[in-house]
């Protein structure tokens, strides 16, 4: 049996996605910015982003109310 982490803050949703992303595609990883808003990334990260907190939730790493409420 595996153990998961529960991730209880915004913030390590975001550094979580960040690292995730650094493995699987590079090449948009290297388009983060701190100051960057959501809204300011191009679509295809912010799809990942969506897909990624959905798949935290249903592996019951993140609650429902931080799925909802996290953003990017």
């Amino acid at each position: 049996m595996t153990m998961t982490t529960t991730i209880k803050t915004q913030a390590q949703v975001r550094e979580n996605f960040w690292a995730f992303l650094r493995e699987v595609n590079p090449g948009h990883a290297v388009k983060y910015r701190r100051t960057k808003r959501q809204n300011d990334y191009p679509t295809d990260i912010r799809v990942t982003f969506v897909d990624f907190v959905d798949s935290l939730r249903r592996n019951h790493q993140i609650s429902e109310a931080l799925a909802c409420r996290v953003t990017l």
